[in-house]
């Protein structure tokens, strides 16, 4: 017979990852107030894999839970692009304007 899964706590295995992905959804799933608990280990230094455990309060799924954190990260990471590009932009235009003509 088949044993009842636990929608509400999972470990996620996820491959070619390290630290960097992990601790960044980390936060974010820990700013859930549906996540009870949630963690990051690797089994090994030579093993590309990051397991992240989350445990919900029950009134989400874990993989819900997890969706949501790569959303909100995913929205953060665009929100940093577009102000890293617009501020490059009028950087570069000052430069422009600051540089001597060759005409001169």
């Amino acid at each position: 017979m088949a044993q009842p899964q636990d929608f509400f706590g999972y470990t996620f295995a996820v491959e070619n990852e390290d630290h960097t992905l992990a601790n960044t959804l980390r936060f974010f799933l820990n700013k859930n107030p549906n996540v009870s608990f949630c963690g990051y280990s690797m089994p090994h230094p030579s093993e590309e894999v990051v397991n992240i455990r989350v445990q919900t309060t029950g009134d989400v799924p874990a993989a819900r839970a997890l969706r949501t954190a790569c959303e909100e990260l995913k929205e953060v990471t665009q929100h940093i692009k577009s102000e890293f590009l617009a501020e490059l932009e009028r950087f570069e235009s000052a430069m422009e304007e600051d540089s001597p003509s060759k005409d001169e």
